[in-house]
Formats: structure tokens, C-alpha cells, sequence
């Protein structure tokens, strides 16, 4: 099997969008400079072993075309964040500038999803695992 092994954000607001990240999920960006093209390393944490699923790094990118407008359906990958309270999590979401894609919803033997949206329009989910 192949696994995903780094997602990109795309971003017009490069400084905005680092901020949003740390605020809310507290992930370790880096910005790797003019000589990168402003490309900034997203650490979002070290390997948990009692973890349900392991996670994985990425990057935040400059933006090369048109932002999305809203409104239109999801058409592009979607990466979700496991997040110990979802409640919390929204919460702090709202006050830096993220907005609802979908309400929160219960997923049978999986946790509590729900959609949301950056201050760019990107589309990621977050997850608070059921116990096991």
C-alpha cells in the first residue's frame, strides 16, 4: 500500500494562514525563506503511540491561480485533524477566523466529525476519535 505522506495548504495570505494553523492546532511553521519561495514546513507533532491513527507533516504553499469562492462542493482532497475536544476545537476555529463547512456529526465507531474552513477558503475536517 502507498500512504499519504505530506499535504500542501494553499494560500495567498501566507503570514495569515501560519497563524491560523498555530492559533488553532498549534503545529511548529516554518518559513523556509525567499530562496524557497516563502514555502513554510508544517510540523503538526511528534508520533503518539497510543495514537488510533498516525499522523503525517506538510507544507503551506503560495496560492498559483484564483482562491475558492465558497459555496462550491468540495473538489480536493481533505485532510482531517484528530483533535482531543471537538467543542473546544470549533471554538477556537471561530475566533481565528475559520467558518463552518458542515455541522458537527456523529460517525459510528469513529468519533465526531465536522468541516470547516480557513480564513482561505480551504476546506479540513476535525475529528475527536470515540473511546476505545
Amino acid at each position: 500500500m502507498n500512504r499519504v505522506v505530506h499535504f500542501e495548504i494553499h494560500a495567498k495570505d501566507l503570514d495569515k494562514t501560519q497563524k491560523f494553523y498555530q492559533e488553532v492546532f498549534g503545529w511548529d511553521i516554518k518559513d523556509m525563506g525567499p530562496q524557497m519561495g516563502n514555502y513554510r514546513t508544517v510540523s503538526t507533532g511528534k508520533e503518539e503511540p497510543d495514537s488510533q491513527w498516525p499522523g503525517i507533516n506538510g507544507g503551506i504553499t503560495p496560492r498559483r491561480g484564483e482562491g475558492p469562492k465558497g459555496g462550491e462542493p468540495v473538489n480536493a482532497y481533505v485532510c482531517t485533524i484528530e483533535v482531543s475536544d471537538i467543542d473546544e476545537t470549533l471554538e477556537k476555529i471561530q475566533q481565528a477566523g475559520g467558518a463552518v463547512a458542515t455541522d458537527k456529526m456523529e460517525v459510528p465507531g469513529v468519533g465526531i466529525l465536522a468541516y470547516r474552513k480557513d480564513p482561505e477558503g480551504n476546506i479540513f475536517g476535525v475529528l475527536q476519535p470515540a473511546r476505545r
